[in-house]
């Protein structure tokens, strides 16, 4: 058998990244940035206001708040600013303004600076009054002011290139005036099953019939893990027509994932149905559940082509272990492996000799210590068919080829799966 290190290793060097392209922002995110997106502006673009109140000189209103000496008309009170308004800017405001010396400009949060004011009375520290505002604070110079490319400066790199782009960089290149950004898209993916036995959701299955489920949980993983995911349904085992639809999906797809029998006579006519496109090696791998996979490159652009085994949660332990990783790097992602951590095991596991295990669980933390624990959530027979236990889990508990058996305590890596609202 070979080992999963080896397979995984033959799968991601297959790995060809589309070319990058150039997409609005608002269709960005989660995409990796393809460019250094450098500012042509100032951000924010002018001085402005950080919060409502009354634009001023600094030095007009320096004496408000302090204590009053014994030769004024009230002695040891706080001292009061009395200071005319000349005028209101509200955000958006195009107006240009100048302010005199011993004057304030009403202002909203977001409104220019006037002319030769330097800092912003909040309006809690007055008595928000019209035409003359009663200062009862002193502030200092530029407080409460947004200064003109304090955030960015025109040259500077908003966004870098290799940057996942999330909900805080499309505000950042919105803010930068970007509306269009090159990236590393998605890759496409295409999803057949191939199987008799198989009927679509939308049909009533009969005796010796079953829904079509694989073509749905793989299309759902692989948009999961990012890719552009094109669900092609059931297609039949006839090899003309079978490798007919096939070669459609090479031409549109980075990655295509058949679903079907891995062993035996039927998985023969499949390789023989596609040998035209290429070689589909099927192979032992030293893993379980899915220990038998298929992979090639076929048609003229050598697409990764994959073909997985019928019982739903063998084929998703084989999406997870190595179609996801492709999938990951194709993006540019530069840690295409899904997070792993040591845990403790809750209760005994009893493993296969020379294959790595990887067996659905649920990952806790020990409110004590802190430490992660993981319990193996059990089929009577392994249950590569039972999807249940699956959808129960959070993780997948990784039971390395030399560990038979595992008592109660003993440590294990564990992989995160897709993590709960």
């Amino acid at each position: 058998m070979r080992s999963v290190e080896d397979q995984l290793s033959r799968v991601t060097a297959a790995a060809v990244a589309p070319r990058p392209v150039r997409v609005a922002i608002s269709e960005s995110q989660g995409l990796l940035c393809a460019e250094d997106v450098t500012a042509d502006r100032p951000l924010p673009g002018f001085d402005q206001s950080a919060i409502d109140g009354y634009a001023v000189r600094s030095v007009d209103v320096a004496d408000a708040g302090s204590i009053a000496g014994d030769d004024s008309e009230s002695p040891g009170d706080h001292v009061i600013v009395v200071l005319p308004v000349v005028g209101e800017l509200k955000a958006g405001s195009r107006t240009p303004t100048r302010l005199q010396p011993r004057q304030a400009v009403r202002v909203e949060t977001g409104a220019p600076l006037p002319t030769l004011a330097d800092a912003v009375v909040p309006r809690r520290w007055t008595d928000g009054g019209l035409p003359k505002v009663r200062v009862g604070h002193a502030v200092r110079s530029g407080q409460y002011v947004r200064h003109e490319g304090a955030d960015v400066q025109p040259g500077d790199v908003a966004v870098r290139a290799g940057t996942i782009i999330g909900p805080a960089q499309v505000g950042l290149l919105a803010a930068v005036g970007c509306e269009r950004v090159l990236v590393h898209p998605r890759p496409r993916l295409s999803v057949i099953s191939v199987g008799g036995e198989l009927v679509d959701i939308d049909r009533t299955a009969g005796g010796g019939q079953v829904y079509d489920v694989n073509s749905y949980a793989i299309a759902a993983a692989a948009r999961d893990a990012g890719a552009d995911v094109n669900r092609v349904g059931i297609a039949d085992k006839e090899p003309t027509q079978l490798r007919e639809i096939v070669e459609g999906q090479l031409i549109r797809s980075e990655i295509v994932v058949i679903t079907g029998p891995v062993g035996g006579a039927a998985s023969e006519t499949i390789k023989e149905a596609l040998a035209e496109l290429g070689d589909l090696e099927i192979t032992r791998i030293a893993m379980y559940p899915a220990s038998v996979q298929g992979f090639g490159q076929l048609g003229r652009d050598e697409v990764p082509t994959f073909l997985l085994p019928s019982n739903p949660v063998s084929a998703l332990v084989a999406f997870e272990v190595m179609v996801r990783p492709l999938i990951r790097i194709a993006m540019g992602k530069r840690q295409p492996m899904r997070r792993v951590v040591r845990a403790r095991t809750v209760g005994a596991i009893t493993s296969v000799e020379g294959r790595r295990g990887y067996l659905r669980g649920q990952l806790m933390r020990d409110e004590q210590t802190g430490e992660y624990l993981a319990q193996v959530i059990s089929a009577p027979d392994g249950g590569s068919h039972l999807l249940a236990g699956l959808a129960e889990a959070n993780c997948l508990v990784i039971i390395e080829p030399e560990d038979v058996e595992l008592r109660p305590g003993d440590e294990v890596d564990v992989a995160f799966l897709a993590q709960r609202g």
